[in-house]
């Protein structure tokens, strides 16, 4: 015989992938005397992902006229206002806010809780990662200016606290 290669049984090929997908695997080889098969599925693309890294919010400007298009701002109730011993603990990111590591757990802080620097305050999740909030200030939590389990902007006030 002129031609004595081994021909590829195309059921064979189509079983090999029908392996490959259930299994969820990358490359199937067989090998079977001068015959070799061998089925892969293309790679994904491999994107890096970049380091996450948050920016603190930016410190209010205290001389700064309120912008005329701020609405919310002129919402607020006057009892919002700061006094010169009070600072805001502000979200570092969108998410929702939990105000306990779960939910049968007692809260990070009350009202009327102090706080230092590296005391976690609350855990905002985001995109399925739960991130601890650290006070960053040290003082006693006068008032919660969020709900449990609220969803939350970048930015938004959260804790008041009276330093100290």
């Amino acid at each position: 015989m002129a031609n004595d290669k081994p021909t590829v049984d195309p059921a064979l090929v189509r079983e090999l992938a029908a392996i490959l997908r259930e299994a969820d695997l990358g490359e199937i080889e067989v090998e079977q005397g001068e015959l070799k098969i061998r089925v892969s599925k293309p790679a994904a693309p491999q994107i890096a992902a970049a380091p996450v890294s948050y920016a603190a919010p930016p410190a209010p400007a205290a001389a700064a006229p309120a912008p005329a298009a701020a609405p919310a701002a002129e919402a607020a109730p006057a009892g919002n206002a700061l006094a010169a011993d009070e600072e805001i603990i502000t979200s570092p990111m969108i998410g929702t806010l939990y105000r306990s590591p779960s939910p049968e757990a007692p809260t990070f802080v009350e009202k009327g809780a102090n706080v230092s620097n590296n005391s976690v305050v609350c855990i905002i999740e985001a995109m399925k990662v739960m991130n601890e909030i650290k006070a960053q200030i040290s003082g006693t939590i006068t008032e919660i200016l969020v709900a449990d389990a609220e969803a939350v902007e970048f930015g938004q006030p959260l804790f008041k606290v009276k330093k100290g």
